[in-house]
């Protein structure tokens, strides 16, 4: 399995910017799809953005234009730039990774949360 640990998250006004990351125990780099998904009190978690393991993207229409996902591939870390936040973005965010062949596009289930098998512990971001 890999350990999963997220940061970044906290409190800010409609219209400000967070950047998330989520450092991994192991070299994500050509094995691993990596995604972005969040939780609001009440709702299902939803998928914001993902990234496999060859670099194709796929964003959530919430959240197009606004979030940025990269991968630092050096220093195993995930992230999520945030801008323009609006108060329906509010949830805790968690990021996942699943095993992913780098031949491979897996744009169309990157945003699923049962293809995911390994899960960081969230971290709270707030808009208001």
């Amino acid at each position: 399995h890999v350990q999963l640990v997220e940061s970044g998250g906290g409190s800010v006004e409609a219209g400000g910017s967070l950047t998330l990351s989520c450092a991994a125990s192991v070299s994500t780099y050509s094995r691993y799809c990596m995604a972005w998904f969040r939780q609001a009190p009440g709702e299902e978690r939803e998928g914001v953005p993902g990234i496999d393991s060859g670099g194709r993207i796929t964003y959530a229409d919430s959240v197009k234009g606004r979030f940025t996902i990269s991968v630092d591939n050096a220093k195993n870390t995930l992230y999520l730039q945030m801008n323009s936040l609006k108060p329906e973005d509010t949830a805790v965010y968690y990021c996942a990774t699943r095993s992913c062949s780098i031949s491979v596009s897996y744009r169309q289930t990157l945003l699923r949360q049962r293809e995911y098998s390994d899960w960081g512990q969230g971290t709270q971001v707030t808009v208001s």
